[in-house]
């Protein structure tokens, strides 16, 4: 596998887990009544969006072609947290647990493809800029879990 095929790959596996990230958090601001936490799940699945078409343009520079679609891990995930909302009713703190278990695996994932030595500075500062972002929403979920609570 050739070096631009080896790093789009790893930007498709992070492109793919932002579109699980939005459909997640869209499908969350649908549920949730609470005013703040729907905006912030709004706020949160224009932010995965962009964060989409910003891999692109890296997997895109290596000119390879990027990948549609969700994960399965992805899929399964929503799935759970449908279970999960139907159990407790809709329950915001549940909400906001699960939307802090996926961010805090989102940045995992970013951390691991940062590992890669050799990427270029521009897809680096990309995956940097976002991962940082990610840390934030990790934050704010912190937050809104004691909101909630």
């Amino acid at each position: 596998m050739s070096y631009s095929e080896k790093v789009s790959s790893k930007l498709n596996d992070l492109l793919a887990r932002n579109y699980d990230s939005e459909k997640g958090y869209q499908e969350a601001a649908e549920k949730v009544e609470y005013g703040d936490l729907k905006a912030f799940f709004k706020e949160k699945a224009q932010e995965r969006y962009d964060f989409g078409h910003e891999i692109k343009e890296e997997i895109r520079s290596f000119g390879e072609s990027p990948e549609k679609g969700t994960s399965i891990a992805g899929d399964a995930h929503r799935a759970w947290m449908n279970v999960k909302s139907l159990f407790s009713q809709n329950d915001k703190e549940a909400m906001v647990e699960e939307a802090l278990r996926g961010e805090t695996t989102m940045l995992e994932n970013y951390n691991e493809v940062l590992e890669e030595t050799n990427l270029p500075p521009s897809t680096r500062n990309v995956l940097i800029k976002q991962r940082d972002a990610i840390q934030g929403a990790i934050n704010n979920n912190k937050m809104y879990e004691n909101i909630v609570s």
